[in-house]
């Protein structure tokens, strides 16, 4: 073998690494007061939404935000408050990927958003049961859905016991539970 027939080889070789490593699920770490959370996310299924959760964790945005919404047998809602009152300023809306074929099921992680389909920034939702209703059904503004991007793979028990717990209205705000449910951090496992 020539020296440059190896050196493209070489090269041939590291891109595929390369590509394989950004397809590759991404596992992260959401530790709240409650326990912990093993998420694994689809950069392959939803790239600019795991590149958007990524971030935001490597910025030590989501530290010391609060599930600010829990509905039992729905989902529990995070990664946008510090408290009822205080929303935390996020970055730019990124675009709906909930045409990916991922399912707003039992465990997933999808993103929150408003009712404009490409809204969706920081905040994120955990599913507590199969929600076909949130799945993406055609590109309308009431057919988009809500994105799933990821997973819990462990500590289903913890969003379960968040989910459990008693709620009520603050600040014009429902399903906000009594005593404050924290995010200490979310760490991306590498």
């Amino acid at each position: 073998m020539t020296r440059s027939t190896q050196l493209i080889l070489s090269i041939l070789l590291l891109s595929l690494s390369v590509f394989s490593f950004a397809t590759d699920p991404v596992k992260v770490k959401m530790i709240t007061n409650q326990g912990d959370i093993i998420l694994e996310l689809y950069p392959d299924k939803a790239p600019e939404s795991v590149k958007n959760f990524v971030n935001y964790a490597e910025m030590n945005f989501y530290k010391k935000t609060i599930f600010h919404r829990v509905i039992k047998g729905f989902m529990i809602q995070g990664g946008g408050f510090t408290n009822a009152r205080d929303r935390k300023k996020t970055l730019s809306p990124i675009k709906n990927e909930a045409d990916n074929g991922l399912k707003n099921n039992r465990g997933t992680i999808a993103m929150a958003r408003t009712q404009d389909p490409h809204s969706a920034t920081a905040q994120f939702f955990i599913n507590l049961k199969n929600n076909d209703f949130l799945n993406h059904t055609r590109k309308t503004l009431n057919g988009w859905g809500y994105c799933v991007f990821g997973k819990v793979v462990k500590g289903m028990d913890v969003v379960d016991k968040i989910a459990s717990l008693k709620t009520h209205a603050v600040a014009g705000q429902q399903n906000i539970p009594f005593d404050p449910i924290y995010i200490e951090d979310v760490i991306v496992l590498k």
